[in-house]
């Protein structure tokens, strides 16, 4: 089986190219903001680390995560986001690992921003990196997200660019 990445900063057409992939080529796609999101909620052993870190009441009395609490927590500070992320990285590797190889499909890919910082680059045969210009993908973020040109810039200053993609899609 070969496994695919696609990364790329925000608004840089990452789910466009991942429908693309399914819709035209029947690949597979993982994605992962949506599987961490299921993480989140479903993994007793991230839920475990997670309020071990965060002071609070992070999950309400029906084990619903408290999204505000979490972001309040992440970015408070570099160290904080680091600590999220060492916990919910491995984990959304580990579950992209299991559910590459229930797959029947012979090529997979995950759609991901975080590529290097995850370590996903490790574990994929080839890397498509999609790229837009800057001003359209701050206006394709804020549009998307209703967010404000300030907080996307804020976003994109956070993401880093994987260096040396086997494939570049320009998405215009």
């Amino acid at each position: 089986m070969i496994k695919l990445a696609i990364t790329g900063g925000i608004g840089s057409g990452k789910s466009y190219i991942a429908r693309q992939m399914t819709q035209l080529l029947g690949i597979p796609v993982y994605d992962s903001d949506s599987r961490a999101k299921l993480l989140y909620q479903s993994s007793p052993e991230v839920i475990r680390q997670l309020k071990a870190i965060i002071p609070g009441e992070l999950y309400d009395q029906n084990g619903n995560l408290s999204k505000d609490t979490l972001a309040a927590y992440l970015f408070a500070s570099d160290e904080h986001a680091a600590q999220i992320n060492a916990i919910v990285h491995p984990a959304v590797k580990a579950d992209f690992l299991e559910w590459a190889s229930q797959q029947q499909a012979p090529i997979v890919a995950i759609e991901t921003a975080l590529l290097a910082e995850s370590g996903i680059d490790k574990v994929v045969d080839k890397v498509i990196r999609v790229d837009a210009p800057l001003e359209l993908r701050i206006e394709r973020a804020m549009k998307r997200d209703g967010a404000t040109k300030e907080k996307v810039l804020e976003r994109i200053s956070r993401q880093q660019e994987y260096p040396s993609p086997d494939i570049i899609i320009n998405n215009v």
